[in-house]
C-alpha cells in the first residue's frame, strides 16, 4: 500500500511554482537561447552598475547624493533595459529594488523607493512588457501621493501613479480578464510604515490601469462603500501582514488598534491578534470582518499542561517529565522567520 497521498494545488499556487521554476533556471545557460552571448555580457556590466548604485540609494548620507544616485540608476537601467531580450535577465544581484514577474509573466514591475529625509520619500517604478521580438516596450510610473489627501476613491495611470515598492503580484481572472493584485510597501515617514493593495488592470491600448471598485464591504455586518485599493498605516517598524496565503485562497491582512488609545494617529496602531480578510468572488475582493472565529467553550481557557497544583506546589514528576521531553528535542535549529 502506497503511503504518499495526492497533494492538490491551487491554480494560483501553480502559476507561482512555474514562475518559481523559470527563475530558479534562469542562469546564462538559459538565456542562451533568448539572449545572446554578447548582450549577456552587456548586461552583466549593467548589472555591476546598478547593483553599485541600489547601495548608494541606501547608504548615500546626504539627500543630494542620493538624488544622483537615483538619477544615474534609472539612466543605466533604461540603457540595460533596451539590450534585446532584457526582459529575461532578473537582475539578481540589484538588492533593495524590486523585480516582480506577472505569474503569467506577460510584463514584469520594477520598483524602488528613494528617501529625501525621514519625512519625505517617493517611490520610482516603470513596467516592462514581454515582447516577441525582444525589443524594449516600458512604461514609467510617476508617483504623485503627495497630492492625494484620499487614495482609496480613485483609478489611477502611470501618469499618477499612488506610489509604492511591490512585494508580490498575484493574478485573478473574471469573465476572461486578467486582474493583477499589487501588495506593495511604502516608507511613508520616520513614525510610520504603509502598505497598499490594489488591482492592476490593462485597458485596450494595453496601458496599465491602477485601482477600481475591486474591495468589497458589502458583507460586513455594517456595509461600507466600495473601495478602489486598501491601505493601512501603522507604527515604524511594526510587523504587518498584508499579503496572499496560497494554503486559504485569500488575503489575510493584520487587525490594528492604537498601542496607547490614540486612534486619531495612525503611527501608534499595531497589530492586535485578529486579522481580516479578502476573497475573490464575482471580479472583486470581497471583505471578510474576522476570518479566524474559533471560540472556547465557556470556562475553557488556552493554557498547557500544569506544573503546580491549585495551592502552588510543584508536581515533581511532571516537571521531570517536561525536563527529559525538552532534553530529547533536537538542538540547534534555527528558528522559522515569519517575516511579511
Amino acid at each position: 500500500m502506497s503511503l504518499i497521498k495526492p497533494i492538490h494545488l491551487s491554480r494560483n499556487l501553480l502559476q507561482t511554482l512555474a514562475l518559481l521554476l523559470v527563475l530558479l533556471t534562469a542562469t546564462p545557460a538559459a538565456f542562451a537561447q533568448k539572449i545572446s552571448s554578447a548582450d549577456l555580457k552587456k548586461l552583466r556590466a549593467k548589472e555591476d552598475t546598478l547593483a553599485e548604485y541600489a547601495r548608494y540609494l541606501v547608504t548615500d548620507t546626504l539627500p543630494e547624493d542620493r538624488m544622483i544616485s537615483d538619477s544615474i540608476f534609472t539612466k543605466t537601467l533604461v540603457r540595460a533595459l533596451q539590450i534585446k531580450n532584457s526582459f529575461y535577465y532578473p537582475f539578481d544581484s540589484v538588492l533593495g529594488v524590486s523585480k516582480l514577474y506577472a505569474p503569467d509573466t506577460s510584463f514584469r514591475i520594477i520598483t524602488w523607493s528613494l528617501s529625501y529625509d525621514d519625512y519625505y520619500s517617493r517611490q520610482r517604478g516603470a513596467i516592462q512588457y514581454r515582447t516577441t521580438d525582444g525589443s524594449l516596450k516600458l512604461v514609467p510610473l510617476r508617483d504623485v501621493s503627495e497630492f492625494t489627501d484620499n487614495a482609496e476613491d480613485s483609478i489611477r495611470t502611470r501618469a499618477n501613479w499612488i506610489g509604492a515598492v511591490y512585494y508580490n503580484i498575484i493574478k485573478t481572472q473574471h469573465k476572461g480578464k486578467n486582474y493583477y493584485t499589487l501588495f506593495g510597501f511604502d516608507n511613508n515617514s520616520v513614525m510610520s510604515s504603509m502598505k497598499w493593495m490594489e488591482v492592476l488592470t490593462f485597458n485596450e491600448r494595453n496601458e496599465p490601469v491602477f485601482g477600481g471598485p475591486y474591495f468589497s464591504y458589502e458583507k460586513d455586518s455594517i456595509p461600507k462603500p466600495t473601495k478602489y485599493r486598501f491601505n493601512i498605516e501603522f507604527k515604524k517598524n511594526a510587523r504587518v501582514l498584508v499579503n496572499y496565503i496560497p494554503d486559504l485562497n485569500m488575503i489575510l491582512v493584520d487587525h490594528l488598534i492604537s498601542e496607547n488609545d490614540d486612534p486619531e494617529h495612525r503611527w501608534t496602531y499595531v497589530p492586535d491578534g485578529d486579522q481580516e480578510g479578502f476573497k475573490w468572488e464575482n471580479g472583486k475582493w470581497v471583505h471578510i470582518d474576522k476570518v479566524f472565529t474559533y471560540k472556547l467553550m465557556d470556562g475553557q481557557a488556552p493554557v498547557g499542561e500544569p506544573l503546580m497544583d491549585y495551592k502552588g506546589n510543584k508536581n515533581e514528576e511532571k516537571l521531570k517529565e517536561k525536563t527529559d521531553k525538552n532534553k530529547s528535542k533536537e538542538g540547534g535549529r534555527t528558528p522559522v522567520n515569519y517575516d511579511n
